[in-house]
């Protein structure tokens, strides 16, 4: 078991320890039911009380918060601080085991150093596999897959033939990227398929939640750029470009021909139609519908998609439209007797 003392901590961090900087420290916990070995963090203030109450042997909270006599350490993002100690603790190297039995390779395949394949994962023909990469069981590689170093695939996803993954991305089980992005010519009352033959790209550190599908390109790229995060069942269609550190919350949709500007967010069943851009941070609230391109630096929400403002004055309006219904009818009644008795004048 890993510890460390919270000057270690600290150091780590790069925060300030107020308090016995000796305090050993051997993970993490809440705030509520921690123990004197465990270090917690406090990144809401409406929580601060909660400080005094807790037996954590360690806090990471904001500079100047309240300590309650416990020990802490100051930073400027205790949540991110948070994350790094997980990452500290409790996440390892994963193990090389290499190929193991009953995983299929195909021919003229590269392998890189460091790496473990498990049984059940199939790799196609003229796939190139980076150091330390991760395949578990049931994944499956097309032929001439490019997968970057550290990429971890788990189990049942699926990265279809000729499609480029950077090095850190992460596939969840049930990934699909590459899958055929969805084109059909109308041929009298039927469709014909059009044949997708472009690729998806992700670049470094893109992660795919559970489900999640990319679609590939009809004649180019797919991009998912640097950092972007897709959550479990999000669709981002055929020729789409998503922009970097973007994140794309469950069962999100984006059509076709689609581009999302850098550090976006569409928070969760947002729908996007295709052909629009959204511009540079842009946030977009659960459930909106986007049926045109958004300007950057601005907070969206409601379907149609509107400002954020805009849209909560017009929520605060939908309760009282019955009432506003029920004067406008006894206004119209006046006004038609008013015109009456002066229409016998």
């Amino acid at each position: 078991m890993l510890t460390k003392t919270l000057q270690e901590l600290a150091d780590h961090l790069g925060g300030t320890v107020r308090g016995d900087s000796t305090v050993k420290i051997n993970g993490l916990a809440p705030l509520e039911g921690a123990a004197s070995d465990k270090v917690t963090f406090l990144a809401n203030p409406k929580y601060a009380a909660k400080v005094a109450e807790t037996n954590a042997g360690g806090v990471l909270m904001a500079p100047g918060g309240e300590s309650y006599g416990r020990n802490v350490i100051e930073l400027a993002n205790p949540y991110l601080g948070f994350a790094k100690l997980l990452t500290l603790f409790y996440t390892q190297p994963h193990p090389a085991l290499g190929v193991m039995s009953e995983a299929v390779i195909g021919t003229n395949v590269t392998l890189g150093e460091g790496i473990s394949i498990y049984p059940g994962a199939v790799v196609g023909n003229n796939v190139c596999i980076g150091d330390r990469v991760v395949i578990h069981p049931g994944a499956v590689m097309y032929d001439g897959v490019v997968i970057g170093d550290d990429c971890v695939i788990h189990a049942n996803a699926v990265v279809r033939e000729r499609c480029r993954l950077g090095k850190r991305c992460k596939l969840q089980p049930g990934a699909v990227v590459g899958s055929d992005g969805f084109g059909y010519a109308p041929d009298g009352a039927s469709y014909y398929p059009i044949p997708q033959i472009g690729i998806v790209v992700l670049e470094d550190d893109v992660e795919i939640g559970a489900n999640a599908t990319v679609d590939r390109a009809a004649l180019e790229v797919t991009l998912i750029r640097r950092g972007t995060k897709l959550d479990n069942l999000v669709q981002v269609a055929h020729n789409c470009q998503v922009g970097e550190d973007c994140m794309i919350v469950s069962q999100v949709g984006i059509a076709g021909s689609s581009k999302i500007g850098n550090h976006v967010t569409l928070a969760g069943q947002v729908g996007v139609v295709g052909h629009v851009s959204i511009g540079d941070n842009v946030i977009v609230g659960a459930q909106a519908g986007v049926p045109g391109s958004l300007e950057g630096n601005a907070y969206y929400s409601g379907s149609p998609a509107m400002p954020h403002k805009e849209w909560l004055k017009t929520m605060g309006t939908l309760p009282k439209l019955p009432e506003m219904r029920k004067k406008m009818n006894e206004y119209e009644k006046r006004l038609a007797a008013l015109e009456a008795r002066l229409a016998k004048e």
